[in-house]
C-alpha cells in the first residue's frame, strides 16, 4: 500500500510540473520547405503558471536535423521562457513530424513540443543520381540488386539506371562471370551522350525445375571495348511460392539454437560436432528445400527431409578445425523450408581457432 502511495505521489507530482510550464502553441508547422533553402527556425514560449521556480534542464529531440536553444535559468512564478528550434531540411526530402520533450533537473517531462511540414526535393546532381563510375563516363546507380525472394514457377524483374555522363558515344557488353542460367538481362550496346539507360534484369525459375537457396549472377561491364573494373552482381533465394492450402495451415520450424558456439578449439585437432534440432510445430509437412554451409563446416541434413507436425529430427553441424584460420571465426548454416512466413533460417556458428 505505502509503495502505491508512494507511486501515486510521483505520477501527481509530475504531472503538476507538467502543467506548471504551459505553451499557448505548442506545435509549428513549417508548411512547405525547399530541401536547398537552408536552416529554418521557429519559436515556442512557455509561461510557469504555478507558484514554483522551473528549470528546463534539457530538451532531447527525436532526429538530429532538429536542433533547440533555451536557457536553463530557473524561471520564476509568471515568467516566459523561449525555446528556439532550427530544423534542418537539406538531405531529407518529404514530410517531417519531430517531436521535443522539455526535461526538468529529476528527468521529470515537463512538456511536449512538436514541429513539422513538407521537403520538396532539390535536383540532384548527375553524381548523386549516379554514384558509380564504370569507366569512360558511364555512371550507374547502383552495382547491386538484391531481388530478397525469387518465388518458384513465377519471374520478377528489377531494373538499375545508368547514364553516359561524357561527350561521346559508349558502347557497352555485359559479360557473364558468374552464371545461375535464371537470368535473363536486357541493355542498350550503345548510348549517345547525356543519354539516360537502364539494365534490365527478370529471374524466372521453372516450376518444373525448381532451384531452392541462394541464386547468383555476376557480369563484368566491358566499356568501349576495354573491361571495366566494376562488376554488377544480382542475388536472390529461391523459396516455394506460398499457396493458399499452405497459408490456412502452414508448417512452423523451431530450432532448438539460433547460434551455436563451438567455443575454443585447437586447429590440430579433430572435427568437433554440435546437435542442431528441428521441430516442427506446424499444421502440415515441413520440408527442408535447401541446405548450405561453407567449409569449415558442414552437415548431415539433406534437403527433402519432410517432418510431420509435432514431429522433430536431430543433425549434426561439424567444424574442421583444421580447415579453418586461426583467431575468432563466424560462419552460417543457411536452410530454405516451405514455411511461408519465414521460409530462409539462418543458425550463427561461432568459435575460436587456437594454434
Amino acid at each position: 500500500m505505502k509503495r502505491l502511495i508512494i507511486l501515486l505521489i510521483i505520477v501527481l507530482s509530475a504531472n503538476s510540473l507538467f502543467a506548471q510550464l504551459r505553451f499557448e502553441k505548442a506545435d509549428y508547422d513549417f508548411g512547405t520547405l525547399t530541401e536547398e533553402g537552408g536552416k529554418q527556425t521557429c519559436s515556442f514560449v512557455g509561461v510557469n503558471v504555478g507558484d514554483k521556480p522551473i528549470v528546463i534542464l534539457d530538451v532531447v529531440t527525436s532526429c538530429g536535423c532538429t536542433v533547440p536553444e533555451f536557457s536553463r535559468k530557473p524561471i520564476r512564478p509568471g515568467e516566459q521562457s523561449l525555446i528556439t528550434v532550427t530544423y534542418d531540411p537539406y538531405g531529407r526530402p518529404g514530410s517531417f513530424d519531430r517531436k521535443l520533450y522539455l526535461y526538468g533537473p529529476s528527468r521529470e517531462r515537463l512538456a511536449t513540443l512538436t514541429i513539422r511540414g513538407e521537403v520538396t526535393p532539390r535536383e540532384r546532381s548527375i553524381e548523386e543520381r549516379y554514384p558509380i563510375e564504370a569507366g569512360d563516363g558511364l555512371r550507374l546507380a547502383s552495382t547491386m540488386q538484391t531481388f530478397t525472394y525469387i518465388y518458384i514457377g513465377t519471374s520478377i524483374r528489377s531494373a538499375i539506371s545508368m547514364i553516359n555522363s561524357s561527350e561521346q558515344p559508349i558502347t557497352l557488353e555485359l559479360i557473364p562471370s558468374v552464371e545461375s542460367g535464371l537470368l535473363a538481362v536486357e541493355y542498350p550496346q550503345q548510348l549517345a551522350p547525356g543519354e539516360q539507360a537502364a539494365i534490365n534484369f527478370c529471374y524466372e525459375v521453372p516450376a518444373t525445375t525448381p532451384r531452392y537457396g541462394t541464386i547468383r549472377d555476376a557480369l563484368r561491364l566491358k566499356i568501349n571495348g576495354r573491361m571495366s573494373e566494376k562488376v554488377v552482381v544480382t542475388h536472390g533465394i529461391g523459396v516455394d511460392r506460398p499457396t493458399k492450402t499452405i497459408k490456412e495451415s502452414p508448417p512452423k520450424m523451431e530450432l532448438s539454437e539460433n547460434m551455436l558456439k563451438f567455443g575454443a578449439v585447437k586447429q590440430q585437432s579433430a572435427p568437433v560436432k554440435k546437435q542442431l534440432t528441428i521441430r516442427n510445430s506446424g499444421k502440415s509437412e515441413l520440408i527442408i528445400r535447401a541446405v548450405s554451409c561453407e567449409e569449415p563446416l558442414s552437415t548431415d541434413l539433406q534437403p527433402d527431409l519432410q517432418i510431420a507436425p509435432g514431429a522433430e529430427v536431430t543433425c549434426q553441424v561439424l567444424l574442421d578445425p583444421s580447415k579453418a584460420d586461426y583467431g575468432f571465426m563466424t560462419e552460417w548454416l543457411t536452410l530454405i523450408t516451405n514455411e511461408p512466413d519465414r521460409p530462409m533460417r539462418r543458425v550463427r556458428i561461432m568459435a575460436t581457432i587456437e594454434g
